[in-house]
């Protein structure tokens, strides 16, 4: 497949992302084959770990491909939708559970979906160019392929924070947040991924990683929690809106441009992670609750067609004073019955 290159390489089973022009979005054909390669190399002695990286400057992955979801979904087929999300979930929940080493380079944007694929494994080493974020909430979604759970265990109220705003995180702050563990100059990538090709060890990551330096979340830390520790998104639009300081109406700026079902939802399901055990499995089902109803009953189309297709900025959301009523978010994460996304071989 040209847009992806999964090969042996040594010791180390090699998945590339090699479709620059599209900032390596991610297809379903290649969450497919990035799945299927990871089943075989599962119990293949040979190979020691995987190794993750991506072609061109400016983006590891910076998210899944939603052309064909917006096209579908207007002609009214949704099931499309249902199964990349399935399938792209069970994909994420491979890595997270991988019985070998993953080591990922994420260099320029990682988002939404490169997040699933780059963040879910043992090593994500981050460097200068580095750009992480969860922005779904501004197409009408919900962070999901597992990012629920990574912003339910960030430290404090990040979670909510960098779920609501979409915030891009450079090095110091993926790291503080917990969708990173080293920062090495990227200068150094290309040979410490042969030398992990060579020996189908770790140890030279750790050795090379630096500091990151001063994470800016982790200075503003006190006030995030503040500002975000509501029970639902009205408490925490209140809280912005009563708190006077330059970081609260700012950010009361960028929510204002979010889908307000998706940001009620998304409070919602990390809120419901931290009361139970949480686990990988767990965020994916309830974040696919979300997304097989985004598209006929959310926001998603809208959000799409004016953010991506007509780029007019101007979706017209549900609830667009914000208002959310809970039982609309209740029903956007309704469990599924038959539909409930299951993570056995079929």
């Amino acid at each position: 497949m040209s847009d992806i290159d999964i090969r042996v390489t040594g010791r180390a089973g090699r998945i590339t992302l090699t479709r620059t022009k599209a900032l390596n979005a991610l297809s379903y054909d290649m969450c497919l084959a990035v799945d299927a390669a990871l089943k075989d190399w599962a119990t293949d002695d040979a190979i020691d770990l995987v190794v993750m990286d991506a072609e061109g400057e400016k983006a590891f992955c910076a998210g899944g491909d939603i052309a064909e979801l917006y096209q579908t979904g207007r002609e009214g087929d949704f099931d499309y939708g249902r199964r990349f999300w399935r399938d792209e979930y069970r994909m994420n929940a491979r890595i997270f559970e991988y019985p070998k080493p993953v080591v990922s380079f994420l260099q320029g944007f990682v988002m939404g979906g490169g997040v699933g694929l780059g963040c879910h494994g043992t090593h994500r080493v981050v460097g200068d160019s580095t750009k992480i974020a969860m922005p779904e909430v501004g197409i009408g979604l919900i962070p999901d392929v597992g990012g629920t759970l990574m912003l339910a265990l960030a430290p404090g109220r990040l979670g909510e924070y960098l779920g609501l705003t979409g915030a891009r995180m450079a090095a110091a702050d993926a790291i503080h947040a917990g969708f990173a563990d080293h920062y090495i100059p990227e200068d150094a990538w290309p040979d410490l991924i042969r030398q992990l090709e060579e020996t189908g060890r770790t140890d030279n990551l750790v050795e090379a990683a630096k500091d990151a330096g001063e994470s800016p979340l982790a200075a503003q830390q006190a006030e995030i929690d503040r500002c975000f520790g509501g029970e639902a998104l009205g408490d925490i639009l209140t809280d912005l809106g009563h708190a006077d300081s330059a970081f609260a109406q700012d950010t009361l700026k960028l929510l204002q441009r979010n889908a307000p079902l998706s940001m009620a939802a998304t409070v919602e399901m990390l809120h419901r992670l931290r009361a139970g055990t949480m686990s990988i499995r767990k965020a994916l089902e309830l974040e696919y609750r979300f997304t097989h109803r985004a598209m006929e009953k959310g926001d998603f189309l809208e959000g799409i067609r004016a953010q991506i297709i007509d780029k007019d900025r101007q979706p017209k959301w549900q609830y667009a004073d914000r208002d959310v009523p809970t039982t609309a978010v209740s029903q956007m994460l309704m469990p599924l019955g038959a539909d409930t996304l299951r993570f056995e071989e079929e």
